[in-house]
């Protein structure tokens, strides 16, 4: 039925008293779907955040669990002149403590090969000019048997010098062979300069002129048999070498490996000599604990730990006064049994670590759920006092009580949070709940509204007979007033 506008016939206030009684039968069923829909929404919030936070906290202690420099160690290098940084180095976390003496004495470094005096003029000669086609020339290095130190270019008729240099130095495989040229101004004219970025004893440019034509001995160090001799290297490539506590070694790179074992170091410069012109002045290497480090990763941990347990309080909070709000999820049981997981983690012994537990290198457990480095002494020393001793005399154990595969500290509290925020995890599910109940919210609402306008119809229906029932009265009295001469 068609909803009219009530009160016309009868003078009622009949449209007011429909509203009225639409509001009332409205508001309170109204207000319980916002409180329901609040509530829904802030626990999506609220999730959201939680499951965010736990999930940056995963990421922190899995970059822990997995970090093999854990229990680094820190390079020292003292050299004998400051204004010379002769060498670096690295150390992996199973290198001994020590220290060495060592000097550069040569840097590794690759060939050089120059075209003779007077074969060329200029840059603009031509290199190939007899007629018989287009020839290729490979340049490689002696003795590699590696696809990436090979590449070939192709050598054209009346191809200048210029264009020669140009071909070579942008051969897409070109695998570190620069060509240069190089104009004396003497007699000796320009010469075309080959240098190789391959470093080592023996690993000399080859560069073979494939077609053996006549014109191109004068650019190529052989024939296509390798078996001619044209030009020769005027540097040859070399290793470097050093000594480490007057021990001769070498390395067809800068880069030492291993020379000193799960050390490298990589020469810069050679060493510079003594008074005397002959002898090199040695640098001192010393290998100790990254003990700076490793505290700095100790104390993130516990700053992490400690976000994650206090936004968790945060959520789950009961107001203190009325004034006071509770926290989206207050007394929510999941949160209360994620905190209590991982304090039962981080409050746990390692038996693999000689340490035992993270009390053991200073770090409690507060009464409030924190970690905490304390200052009070339980007769074992302070927190700090704790810590300072084990970086000191248990370096090696404090990776093992975060590391173990088994038992390590950041190890459980890595499944315990990917249990949790996996895509298959309680909160992700638990996520997934709360935005269900959200849109059945959203059906229930719709269904509300659906009754309310059928109420609405119910009562216009029952409003508008009462108004043309009260308008004929009306008109009857008025028509009996009339004819009574009123």
């Amino acid at each position: 039925m068609t909803i009219q506008s009530l009160g016309v016939g009868s003078g009622l206030a009949l449209d007011d008293l429909v509203t009225q009684l639409l509001n009332a039968e409205r508001a309170p069923k109204e207000a319980r779907l916002k409180d329901k829909e609040e509530k829904i929404q802030s626990e999506i919030s609220a999730l959201g955040q939680i499951k965010s936070k736990l999930s940056d906290f995963k990421d922190s202690v899995d970059d822990l669990r997995n970090d093999s420099d854990i229990n680094g160690r820190e390079p020292t290098i003292t050299n004998p002149s400051e204004d010379k940084e002769v060498f670096t180095a690295e150390a992996s976390g199973s290198a001994l403590r020590g220290e060495y003496k060592v000097a550069i004495t040569q840097l590794a470094s690759g060939s050089r090969i120059e075209t003779a005096d007077a074969a060329f003029t200029s840059g603009t000669d031509k290199v190939l000019t007899d007629g018989a086609g287009d020839t290729t020339m490979t340049f490689k290095i002696n003795g590699s048997t590696s696809t990436d130190e090979t590449f070939t270019i192709n050598v054209k008729q009346n191809m200048t010098l210029a264009q020669l240099r140009e071909a070579i130095n942008k051969s897409e495989n070109n695998f570190g062979v620069n060509a240069n040229i190089i104009d004396t101004g003497t007699a000796a004219g320009a010469k075309l300069v080959f240098t190789s970025d391959v470093t080592g004893f023996g690993k000399d440019l080859v560069i073979v002129n494939d077609g053996d034509r006549g014109e191109l001995e004068k650019l190529a160090t052989t024939n296509s048999a390798e078996s001619a001799t044209y030009l020769s290297p005027v540097k040859a490539a070399q290793d470097a070498l050093a000594t480490v506590d007057g021990i001769l070694v070498r390395s067809d790179t800068n880069t030492f490996e291993n020379t000193i074992q799960n050390v490298s170091f990589e020469a810069t410069e050679e060493s510079p000599f003594d008074t005397d012109g002959t002898t090199r002045l040695e640098s001192t290497l010393e290998i100790g604990f990254d003990r700076k480090g490793l505290e700095s990763k100790v104390r993130d941990f516990v700053d992490n730990y400690n976000k994650i347990i206090k936004d968790i309080k945060s959520l789950t909070r009961y107001g203190s006064s009325e004034l006071e709000d509770d926290g989206a999820l207050a007394g929510d049981s999941m949160l209360r049994g994620i905190s209590s997981s991982l304090a039962s983690v981080v409050g746990s012994s390692v038996d693999n670590s000689p340490l035992g537990s993270l009390f053991g290198m200073g770090i409690e457990l507060t009464s409030d759920g924190k970690l905490e480095i304390g200052d009070l002494d339980y007769g074992l020393g302070s927190g700090q006092e704790r810590l300072e001793k084990a970086l000191e005399e248990n370096f090696d154990d404090i990776a093992k009580l975060f590391t173990d595969e088994d038992q390590g500290i950041a190890t459980r509290l890595y499944e315990i949070t990917k249990e949790y925020t996996s895509y298959s995890g309680l909160l992700t599910l638990r996520e997934r709940s709360a935005k269900d109940d959200k849109d059945q919210l959203q059906d229930e609402r719709e269904r509300f509204e659906t009754r309310m306008f059928n109420y609405e119809q119910i009562l216009r229906d029952r409003y508008l007979n009462l108004d043309q029932t009260v308008a004929r009265l009306n008109q009857t009295g008025s028509a009996l007033l009339a004819s009574l001469g009123q």
